[in-house]
């Protein structure tokens, strides 16, 4: 498998740091934003992203802007929904032929609906979230998903049983209240991070392989 290979992303009037992987006989790329709390190369963004290249997938990570300058601040979404759309363009240009999708990680995911909600991201398919934060931990609501509403492509949602940033029976009912656009995968005791408690008897790796199996299959049924 080839190393990942670092870049430079124009956002605006400065530059992101980017690392985009490609694996031979690539089936489709995925432009794939961080969380609020750990920027692209954090092992859980690297194991994603080489999990995505075992399948033949590409992936293009890149940092927010705050992330980038070492704030712990989140960009206010018109600043991340830019560093999106300059990445999207970036994937185009490094893979002009292969079908291409966007999302991301928490916070990452939330920002690439809500920039495909506000003016579809050119020649993306369709929308792949990582654990999508529904709500903000013991405040359970749906206030966070009216946009997806504005989203027309199809939209893919992996999520753990035991998340706390996404209810179960409110997300169920999101997914639902979206039709044929949207899939839910579920990931048994996994929590936000996809971890599962070890009294399960199962391993994180194994959860996240079989959710990535998903997003695969996923991706090439929409490709």
């Amino acid at each position: 498998m080839p190393a990942a290979k670092p870049l430079k992303i124009a956002v605006r009037d400065t530059t992101v740091s980017a690392l985009w992987l490609k694996p031979p006989a690539a089936k489709a790329a995925l432009v794939l934003a961080h969380g609020a709390g750990a920027g692209m190369t954090h092992r859980s963004m690297a194991a994603i992203a080489d999990g995505l290249a075992a399948r033949g997938i590409a992936t293009l990570r890149f940092n927010f802007l705050y992330m980038e300058r070492g704030s712990k601040r989140p960009d206010a979404p018109p600043l991340a929904q830019a560093a999106i759309r300059a990445a999207v363009e970036e994937a185009r240009r490094l893979a002009p032929k292969l079908p291409l999708f966007a999302g991301g990680k928490s916070f990452g995911g939330r920002m690439t609906s809500q920039a495909q909600a506000s003016g579809p991201l050119p020649d993306v398919r369709g929308l792949v979230f990582f654990g999508f934060p529904l709500h903000a931990a013991g405040a359970p609501g749906i206030e966070r998903a009216a946009h997806l509403d504005a989203v027309k492509v199809p939209m893919l949602f992996l999520s753990g049983t035991n998340d706390a940033l996404a209810d179960l029976k409110l997300l169920k009912k999101v997914v639902a209240g979206l039709g044929r656009r949207a899939t839910l995968e579920l990931a048994e005791h996994a929590d936000h991070s996809f971890h599962v408690p070890a009294r399960t008897g199962l391993r994180d790796a194994d959860v996240l392989a079989s959710l990535l199996d998903a997003a695969r299959a996923w991706m090439l049924k929409h490709a």
